[in-house]
């Protein structure tokens, strides 16, 4: 069975995003009145209803948020995985 970790570590959290192609971003039409939005990892195929922020406003919004990174390295059949979700910490 493939097994998932949490984290708060941002340099962990932006190497897994970035080992796997993904950009960080959040959904477009959702920013608040501190200008942040839901956030969301862009991976290959881009979708048009994200919009990419930076590092900074990605980890920003993560910690005001209080959330955490969970995810997951390879799937069962051992292959690299993108599953993750943010959760609360």
């Amino acid at each position: 069975m493939a097994s998932s970790e949490t984290t708060t570590d941002h340099d962990i959290i932006r190497k897994w995003i970035e080992d796997r192609g993904g950009i960080p971003s959040v959904v477009r039409g959702t920013e608040d009145d501190e200008g942040e939005g839901i956030l969301r990892v862009d991976f290959a195929e881009r979708d048009e209803a994200l919009d990419e922020i930076s590092w900074e406003e990605f980890f920003e919004t993560f910690e005001d948020r209080g959330l955490a990174f969970l995810y997951q390295e390879e799937t069962q059949d051992g292959k690299e995985s993108r599953f993750f979700k943010f959760v609360n910490r």
